[in-house]
């Protein structure tokens, strides 16, 4: 089987790609390859295992290395699609259409043009796909996306100072709920815990193992617990420290170990056994 290379084109969009004629490819060397009706032109991110493209569907064929003419093209292609992004806007505009302009791609060998957008509704954007098609005699997509998606054509830098995750490793979305924010007891504030997207953050998907691994061990938040001073409520929980506080009716709050809790289980789980023998 030929050697398998993830590909990153424009937009930080990634596609994995074939080898089949042995062409020495390392990280960062632009390489031209098969598309959909044509060719395109992308950068080697990294060499891919073979038994993750048996998940995804048969790749397509890297066809060469990228020559010093190929690059100067592709810096024309970006310099056309600036001025084909602000003819587009100028006639989305012209038709009052609700939409937001996103990111103009033109495939390496100009046989498609492709237009990136948002919108709230549903846009009937025909007339506007007949006179790009006119004006730039090529095959025309208007591409609706999501903000994570416009995100991550954008990228750009999150609250961490780091790139953004979408526009530099992740290859798909994944569900994020504010369930994963309470795990790690973050503030539920939306300004706090949300990307340049405005939806959830990314990372906070990261440490879900960890946290549920490590929450496992503790009684839930709002579970009763019985402790020497009495019976409490489990009120928050630190698993850094190693400790949860329990508030009792009287409004005292008592901080009870990790290791007191597992003692506590194991002097139960004893008499338990215990009273099962005795039972028997």
């Amino acid at each position: 089987m030929a050697e398998l290379y993830l590909v990153e084109f424009k937009g930080s969009r990634k596609e994995v790609f074939a080898n089949p004629n042995c062409l020495s490819l390392r990280p960062n060397d632009y390489v031209v390859v098969q598309a959909e009706r044509g060719e395109d032109l992308g950068k080697v991110t990294k060499r891919v295992q073979k038994e993750t493209e048996e998940r995804e569907r048969k790749p397509q064929n890297v066809l060469r290395k990228a020559t010093d003419e190929d690059l100067k093209k592709m810096i024309t292609n970006r310099e056309k699609e600036m001025e084909c992004f602000k003819e587009c806007m100028r006639m989305i505009a012209e038709r009052g259409l609700e939409m937001k302009l996103v990111d103009v791609e033109l495939q390496f060998d100009n046989n498609k043009l492709t237009f990136f957008f948002t919108a709230e509704k549903r846009v009937d954007f025909r007339e506007l796909v007949k006179e790009l098609a006119t004006a730039y005699k090529t095959r025309i997509e208007l591409r609706q996306i999501g903000v994570r998606d416009e995100a991550k054509r954008i990228s750009g830098f999150g609250v961490c100072g780091l790139p953004l995750c979408c526009s530099s490793f992740l290859r798909d979305f994944e569900p994020i709920s504010t369930q994963l924010a309470r795990e790690q007891n973050l503030s539920l504030n939306p300004a706090k815990i949300s990307g340049n997207c405005g939806r959830l953050l990314c990372c906070l998907l990261y440490e879900k193992e960890f946290y549920q691994k490590s929450l496992s061990h503790y009684p839930k938040v709002g579970a009763k617990f019985k402790t020497e001073k009495g019976e409490g409520v489990v009120d928050k929980i630190n698993i850094f420290k190693e400790y949860i506080v329990v508030k009792h009716e009287t409004g005292e709050e008592e901080k009870i170990s990790l290791a007191e809790i597992k003692k506590g289980e194991k002097k139960q789980s004893g008499i338990l056994r215990r009273w099962l023998k005795t039972e028997s």
